[in-house]
């Protein structure tokens, strides 16, 4: 008889703790209904890039002087610069410049050591195709700046917390007052 007790009140402990378990669980659950959605509705809202983020590479046919720089120094060679020497210039003269983002690691090499910044990164990260052979860019197609997410007004950005904290500063950083 009792063995038959101590089963009970260990079956009524166990229930008792069972409870608290999942009131405790249930008290965490209600605390994350008032936490706004941390998804977004990507085609029609999104999210604004960093600063220095990597994205597709723009490119200024004017400025390159087929130096070959940012071929030398893309860890895959990926960079395709096609030119030929002016005799009468005493100059090269480039032909053709592409990149193929199918093959690219977005490394920003070819960027950063370009000598004439004829180079830069865009916050185009939208790439995606249904023939990797449309990934590959000629100069034409690599001269074409994006649309920028901020001036696209069809499309709602969103920024995170911690990108509007640093918004918030820069833009009370910018409003200094001078005494003259």
């Amino acid at each position: 008889m009792f063995s038959m007790v101590t089963r009970f009140m260990n079956y009524g402990q166990q229930t008792i703790r069972a409870a608290r378990y999942i009131g405790q669980s249930f008290v965490i659950t209600l605390s994350h209904t008032n936490r706004l959605p941390i998804t977004i509705q990507y085609p029609y809202e999104k999210s604004i890039t960093s600063e220095r983020f990597r994205g597709r590479i723009h490119f200024e046919f004017d400025k390159c002087i087929a130096c070959e720089v940012c071929v030398r120094v893309c860890p895959i060679d990926l960079p395709v610069v096609d030119w030929r020497f002016e005799r009468d210039i005493k100059k090269k003269q480039l032909l053709n410049y592409s990149i193929d983002f199918g093959i690219c690691i977005f490394c920003g090499n070819c960027v950063e050591y370009c000598p004439t910044n004829c180079l830069s990164m865009t916050e185009e990260y939208e790439l995606s195709t249904y023939d990797r052979h449309e990934l590959n860019y000629n100069q034409i197609a690599l001269g074409r700046l994006p649309m920028s997410v901020i001036g696209d007004y069809t499309i709602q950005t969103v920024m995170n917390s911690t990108q509007s904290k640093i918004y918030k500063e820069k833009s009370l950083d910018s409003r200094t007052i001078t005494n003259s």
